[in-house]
């Protein structure tokens, strides 16, 4: 194998790929929330659940990465909601992945961070 590949080979385990994430996100939100109806008093509970769920599992990628995860948990009443992002950062080594998850009576969106150390 010559230099390049390795190379390569290097860079590719170290990258965030938003593909593994999506994943980690929805598992999450899957063993946390699951098949729940909305309920005001668990949302605080869900919430954290989600982002240590996903904390967890990213940090277990091993990847020189610092992460930032965020978690909004929205009853479905007809409100809308509008959100936004914008990040100044090196778009060859840092990432980010934002999934949108519902039931028939809430919405959950995970956004998260990768910061390449």
């Amino acid at each position: 194998m010559d230099k390049i590949n390795i190379e390569n080979d290097l860079q590719e385990e170290s990258q965030f790929v938003v593909d593994d994430v999506s994943k980690i996100i929805k598992d999450a939100i899957e063993s946390v929330i699951g098949g729940n109806a909305y309920h005001q008093n668990k949302v605080n509970t869900w919430t954290t659940g989600v982002v240590e769920a996903c904390t967890s599992k990213l940090t277990e990628l091993q990847k020189p990465y610092k992460y930032i995860v965020t978690c909004t948990i929205m009853q479905k009443n007809g409100a809308g909601l509008h959100t936004a992002s914008s990040c100044y950062w090196d778009n060859n080594t840092d990432g980010s992945c934002t999934v949108r998850w519902e039931n028939r009576t809430m919405f959950c969106i995970v956004s998260v961070y990768g910061l390449a150390i």
